[in-house]
């Protein structure tokens, strides 16, 4: 009793600590205005209260959107920074929680922290923690069902199973991965059942919970059947959007890909704590804390690596948040191990030093993502993304999690809008749609121009064809972003001119001879992310 009080009394004090800690890194970090790619898309359908969005029910995420019109209607500075800063206080929390867990877990402060700071200046986790996704709030919930999973553990309450219960799906209606640990904690349940530890009853009750938590997204999906009619294509929307059935469900493997894997820990934490994970998992297995916390910490780990390592999608490096929590964790559980060992071998001064040099090097991080976009453009080294965007210097971009003061996209928008001609057209690619829509609508700033794309476009816009934008060029000019595949529609690229002017690549007529060569539409074109 003595030993539970201390330590909910470390944790009175220390998590507001590193919960405001962090919050603050981030609110500093966080972009302060529009945002590229999926980050302008979030902000677009905030601002308009769309929950379904563009690309199937499993990208609606509407939790996320219910608490992001909160933030967006909260009147202090600007809507965009506010839906924004969401993930930023997402991100901290997460980060507490991990703090939290692990504290509970371990009863020690200096792995806790440890645990705490390698997740929280872990570069992609960091950096959706700068921007306005849904990865950092997912990680809330998550790390949130660790916390009051690890209370059940130590009190035996059935209480907090219902706890985890509701809060895994709420964690679902904010993001698709709580079906992984849905597993995890599927399987546990079971297991406590058969052993009768709790009662059907209980389960039942758990059942309810976590119904109730996913309503945001099954009402969605209710609402989706009903209005098409179409069950079974409403189920495989919600499972896996409208294009990614095939990525969500590979088995294969290619050494380009691990490669990869490998990159993208080592960017993460690009520290010596990164040997502390390996020693976390052997401390997974020598009996270091309850065995259940144990079973599921490695049965996560398992699940998250294994989904995301061969998930196929282009931006699948953000689909390693989970399992980087999980990696956090387990060098938190490493230096617990080491000081295990030092403390029998009666070295005390040796682990306080350990614990220090561990600690400080967990910061490196910072130092190594100021520095890394100099050292890759001094070596010539360059990264795979399309690299034509105005006003956004990739290798920086992207090397460096925080956003502070980038108003790269918020500037393309301003300047395009005021260069196109009065009732010009505009096919903006996935990248730069959000960004441009948005300057327009909020702003009411040139509200003659159309702004054409695929999934979503100005209002009355009407599908592109070859058809259509000859009609169109008689009486209007028409420009595209970029002329790369992918990014521009095929039957423009191959059969129209295009001219640079400004930012934009202007369209021009083509010959006579060549206009019934194609009749491709833009829904033949697939576009890339980044």
């Amino acid at each position: 009793m003595i030993r539970n009080t201390h330590t909910h009394n470390i944790l009175r004090r220390l998590y507001p600590a590193v919960l405001g800690s962090f919050l603050v890194i981030y609110a500093l970090s966080c972009a302060p205005g529009l945002l590229w790619q999926d980050s302008g898309l979030v902000q677009y359908r905030v601002l308009h209260h769309d929950l379904t969005g563009f690309f199937g029910l499993a990208l609606a995420h509407p939790l996320f959107y219910y608490l992001a019109i909160v933030m967006k209607a909260i009147p202090l500075g600007e809507a965009v920074h506010r839906i924004n800063l969401l993930s930023a206080l997402a991100g901290a929390v997460a980060v507490a929680n991990v703090f939290a867990f692990m504290r509970l877990w371990l009863q020690r402060t200096g792995p806790a922290l440890l645990a705490a700071i390698s997740l929280g200046l872990c570069h992609t986790f960091w950096q959706h923690a700068s921007v306005a996704e849904t990865y950092t709030l997912w990680s809330a919930f998550f790390t949130g069902e660790l916390v009051v999973l690890m209370q059940f553990v130590r009190t035996r309450r059935t209480g907090y199973l219902y706890a985890l219960a509701l809060v895994n799906g709420l964690a679902l209606s904010v993001h698709n991965l709580a079906g992984l640990s849905f597993v995890c904690y599927g399987v546990y349940a079971a297991g406590l059942w058969r052993r009768q530890r709790v009662t059907l009853g209980s389960l039942c009750w758990m059942a309810l919970l976590w119904l109730i938590g996913t309503l945001p997204f099954t009402s969605l999906i209710a609402l989706s059947a009903v209005q098409s009619g179409d069950l079974v294509g409403t189920l495989k929307s919600a499972a896996f959007g409208d294009r990614w059935q095939d990525a969500v469900l590979n088995t294969s493997m290619t050494f380009t890909v691990l490669k990869e894997n490998v990159e993208y820990m080592l960017l993460n934490f690009p520290t010596l704590n990164l040997a502390l994970f390996f020693v976390g998992l052997a401390g997974l297995c020598r009996k270091k804390g309850p065995v259940e916390i144990r079973r599921l910490v490695g049965g996560l780990a398992l699940l998250f690596l294994l989904f995301a390592s061969r998930y196929t999608v282009a931006d699948r490096y953000a689909f390693f948040i989970p399992f980087y929590i999980v990696s956090a964790i387990l060098i938190g559980l490493g230096l617990a191990v080491i000081q295990d060992k030092l403390a029998l071998s009666d070295r005390r001064f040796s682990g306080q030093r350990l614990k220090s040099l561990v600690l400080a090097l967990a910061v490196c991080p910072v130092a190594v993502y100021a520095l890394a976009p100099s050292v890759f453009k001094q070596e010539g080294v360059t990264l795979n993304t399309r690299g034509d965007i105005p006003y956004r210097d990739d290798v920086t971009y992207f090397l460096r999690p925080w956003k502070t003061g980038y108003h790269g996209a918020d500037r393309f928008a301003r300047e395009v809008l005021a260069q196109v001609e009065p009732n010009a057209v505009i096919y903006a690619d996935t990248t730069t749609v959000g960004p441009l829509l948005i300057r327009q609508q909020t702003e009411h700033q040139r509200e003659d121009v159309t702004i054409v794309n695929g999934a979503v476009h100005s209002p009355g816009a009407s599908i592109l064809t070859a058809q259509a934008l000859d009609r169109l060029l008689i009486h209007r000019s028409v420009y595209v972003v970029s002329d790369l595949p992918g990014y521009c529609p095929a039957f423009i690229r191959e059969h129209y001119p295009l001219y640079p002017k400004g930012l934009l690549k202007q369209v021009g007529k083509r010959d006579a001879a060549d206009r019934n060569a194609c009749s491709a539409s833009m829904d033949g074109t697939s576009e890339r992310p980044l």
